[in-house]
């Protein structure tokens, strides 16, 4: 139980499943004891979809969030199904390039060249998260996805190693400035306030690249 620290429900109280297993492997995913053989636990506990919901009700938050590793590559309908009948707001953050399998209110898509998003989840998207890594990252994703979404938040976040680059911060706001809506300057804002840290029920993130 945190806050969601990126997008249109930044600062919203949220209630995070994180879902174990990613075939996509970012080299410098904040992720990777999701998937990464030497940070994944040895011991990956298995939960009802039932105990789950009563875990996100029992928390007071306003929203609850799949995520991941790649929360998409699972078949979600029990479990949403049973988020649902519980009122618990279902949102998803997916690279996109998988079949959602599931009711969802919200979906984020962030995606990644290691694993390209289909146009189909792509023109799904409530918000789409583009991850910049370096000066050039928003105009090659631009070109890519040729403007084939149907969402008005576009979301450009530095990646997370990157985020004093001068370099990389100066193409989000030269690209806002230039283009304005529907791009938005983004950030990971729970970091700043390791607000995730203080639910024992979290893990820490295993950053690869480490934390500059």
């Amino acid at each position: 139980h945190s806050w969601q620290g990126e997008g249109c429900h930044m600062g919203r109280s949220a209630y995070f499943i994180r879902l174990h297993g990613c075939p996509v492997h970012c080299p410098w995913c904040d992720s990777a004891g999701t998937w990464h053989p030497d940070w994944i636990p040895g011991n990956v506990p298995r939960e009802t979809p039932e105990k789950l919901a009563d875990a996100a009700a029992g928390s007071g938050a306003e929203i609850v969030i799949l995520t991941g590793g790649e929360p998409a590559i699972h078949d979600l309908n029990a479990l949403t199904a049973t988020l649902a009948a519980q009122d618990n707001p279902v949102h998803i953050e997916t690279c996109g390039a998988y079949e959602l399998r599931g009711e969802f209110d919200w979906v984020t898509v962030s995606p990644k060249w290691w694993k390209l998003p289909t146009p189909e989840i792509v023109r799904s998207a409530h918000e789409l998260k583009i991850i910049v890594e370096d000066e050039n990252s928003i105009e090659k994703w631009m070109d890519h996805l040729d403007g084939d979404f149907c969402t008005d938040h576009v979301w450009l976040h530095p990646e997370w190693t990157q985020r004093n680059n001068p370099g990389v911060l100066n193409s989000i706001t030269s690209w806002i400035r230039r283009h304005g809506k529907p791009f938005r300057a983004g950030h990971q804002l729970h970091k700043f306030f390791k607000a995730d840290e203080q639910d024992p029920a979290s893990r820490p993130q295993i950053p690869l690249g480490g934390i500059r």
